[in-house]
């Protein structure tokens, strides 16, 4: 069982950047794969970006690509999202989730935070 905390939104201008942390119980943190992703409203959730349970691999989505940087810390059982040039459209609520699968879909993750509001002004 792992559970998944969500911090660090908020509200930004365009072009502000933001870090969210995604902070996890459990002893098996570093065996799962991570993932964000975001919803904003009356839109599906979608994928954001994906790490692997080593950190080694790394993914996004093309609308991110370049702009948000994700990492973890297994020492300290927390993933990172770095988002820096953000656009109004970023604006969402972004979940954290973590499965030992991971990929793009909600598929591989079977563990999903509460999310934390992203708004970003123009």
């Amino acid at each position: 069982q792992v559970h998944l905390v969500e911090s660090g939104g908020g509200l930004v201008q365009a072009g502000g950047s933001l870090r969210l942390s995604c902070a996890a119980s459990g002893r098996t943190f570093s065996s799962y794969a991570m993932g964000w992703f975001r919803q904003a409203p009356g839109k599906e959730r979608e994928f954001v970006t994906g790490i692997s349970w080593s950190g080694i691999s790394t993914y996004y989505a093309d609308s991110v690509k370049g702009r948000f940087t994700i990492s973890r810390d297994n020492a300290k059982n927390t993933v990172y999202l770095q988002m820096n040039s953000l656009k109004p459209e970023d604006t969402a609520v972004y979940y954290c989730a973590a499965g030992s699968t991971g990929g793009r879909t909600y598929n591989g993750y079977k563990y999903w935070g509460q999310g934390t509001q992203v708004t970003v002004s123009s």
